[in-house]
């Protein structure tokens, strides 16, 4: 498995469009293309492809700005959203990949931020494990989201 991580370019569309997602995961996520067109008008939305062997297996957009302030008073902090792996690869690991490399991936790319911060459904128990497996700290912060209570998690990029 050699997993990287990209920023998005539209010469991955075709195979954004083809990018497969359950009802089940989007419970919790946003389909990459709908977030995609989102992220056209907004400059502080930046969305990332996680690759393996050129192929998407999985996908999230990092915000900054105003997009962390309801999850951190950190202005060097930059949030994780709309994460999901596609689910024709799901439970090979590639999630779990990609928020290990993610760091070094925020340090190379956004040398200013010193924090990755994201939200994720008290509902949501495997993603919760997932992301303290993979070096997030859940310090107790709940808000009321769209579709329920949200866990806020954080991850300090050193």
């Amino acid at each position: 498995m050699s997993v990287y991580l990209e920023r998005y370019s539209d010469r991955y569309m075709s195979q954004i469009e083809c990018y497969q997602l359950t009802d089940e995961q989007l419970q919790f996520t946003g389909s990459p293309v709908e977030s995609i067109f989102v992220a056209k008008s907004d400059e502080d939305r930046y969305p990332i492809l996680v690759l393996d062997d050129e192929e998407i297996v999985s996908y999230f957009v990092l915000h900054m700005n105003e997009g962390v302030t309801p999850y951190s008073n950190n202005q060097k902090a930059i949030l994780l959203r709309t994460f999901s792996t596609d689910y024709r690869y799901q439970g090979r690991g590639y999630a779990k990949q990609s928020l290990l490399e993610l760091p070094r991936f925020v340090k190379m790319n956004f040398p200013e931020i010193t924090e990755v911060v994201l939200a994720v459904n008290v509902k949501n128990i495997a993603a919760q494990s997932l992301y303290l497996k993979c070096g997030f700290v859940d310090e107790g912060d709940r808000i009321m989201g769209s579709h329920g209570e949200l866990i806020i998690m954080s991850n300090r990029v050193i």
